[in-house]
């Protein structure tokens, strides 16, 4: 089977403190329950929408891609091991934090064992627009405990504002919560595993309030040194294309591209890169086949593609991700002149 680029059909998911709106990325949504909180892009149950593998899912096609699909450096995966998805939060989400990997493998094997490292990337936002992300300095487990007794868990948080363009980095053991009045793409490990603290008294449809997970959440928060926060993304410009790295780790590298004409890119036979489309109308060019691409839309590319062409019709934003091998990322970043400092800022172990 040839390699080809290949649009993944998204899936929606409600949420209970999810959206009834959408825009700008996407008209209109399936029939729901309920308001659509998060967009998974790469998720199991997503169906590849073109190529030679359309109608299938993307759980049930990857135990069969080989490596010129996936790369020599996925081939032992069970699953696609980057979970992409837009969030779109009209309340504030729980006030929650995720496990590592080891947690996991010990804790959560029916859950898949696998933690949960991620990272947010503002794709739109309300000048009110706020996040909550990391303790505060000095925050003990007996002040954050006792600030939860008294529904005050927020003091406990750091509150960032949140603009357009903004990016943070969000790993395993960082308490947190989303704000309304924004519209997020998350890059994640693919695991759903969630420690809920605090739900601000939420109730469900059959009027039951979500569960809390204390212990767990106890078990994995990040107390002292926090190593989560606003990224401090660093650019660079490639002929046409103005090149933003954001940050780096080992589940995930994720790059925003920038450019209003035609693009020249090049997959590695490492592994596999994901495209999502944030603004504009374009295309995706490969040997004699081209296909067009629009907001919301992501794009597996095989490892073995080779060149590729991106031409924009209007000026397009877009993020690309894909698992990094860090040694080499980091030589390339220096060969392309970046300082220690700033390959520092984007490199996180």
């Amino acid at each position: 089977m040839s390699v080809s680029p290949s649009r993944l059909a998204p899936i929606f998911v409600p949420r209970i403190w999810g959206s009834r709106s959408l825009a700008p990325l996407f008209d209109s949504a399936p029939a729901a329950n309920g308001p659509i909180g998060e967009v998974w892009l790469t998720g199991d149950r997503c169906t590849f929408a073109s190529g030679q593998l359309a109608g299938r899912s993307l759980g049930e096609a990857w135990a069969a891609l080989s490596a010129d699909w996936i790369g020599r450096a996925a081939e032992a995966r069970p699953r696609i091991p980057i979970l992409v998805k837009f969030i779109f939060p009209a309340e504030k989400l729980s006030v929650q934090v995720h496990p590592s990997d080891e947690y996991a493998r010990e804790h959560e094997a029916a859950a898949g064992g696998v933690g949960k490292t991620e990272m947010w990337y503002a794709v739109a936002a309300q000048p009110s627009a706020e996040l909550l992300l990391g303790l505060e300095p000095g925050v003990t487990p007996e002040m954050f405990r006792q600030a939860l007794t008294k529904a005050d868990v927020e003091r406990c948080l750091c509150r960032l504002t949140v603009q357009a363009g903004d990016a943070f980095f969000v790993p395993a053991g960082s308490a947190h919560t989303i704000g309304p009045g924004m519209l997020l793409c998350e890059v994640q490990q693919h695991s759903d595993i969630t420690y809920r603290v605090f739900d601000y008294e939420r109730r469900q449809p059959d009027g039951s309030l979500r569960p809390l997970h204390m212990n767990q959440a106890m078990d994995v928060l990040e107390f002292g040194t926090q190593h989560c926060g606003k990224t401090r993304g660093v650019q660079i410009q490639q002929g046409p294309l103005q090149k933003t790295y954001l940050a780096a780790c080992p589940y995930f590298a994720t790059e925003i591209w920038e450019f209003s004409s035609a693009v020249d890119a090049e997959t590695s036979p490492d592994r596999f890169e994901l495209l999502i489309f944030l603004e504009g109308q374009g295309r995706i060019r490969w040997g004699s086949e081209s296909m067009p691409c629009s907001p919301g839309e992501a794009w597996l590319l095989p490892a073995a593609l080779g060149g590729y062409q991106l031409i924009a019709q209007s000026p397009v934003k877009l993020l690309r991700t894909y698992v990094p091998d860090l040694r080499q990322l980091s030589r390339e970043l220096a060969e392309k002149g970046l300082s220690e400092s700033q390959r520092s800022a984007i490199l996180r172990q």
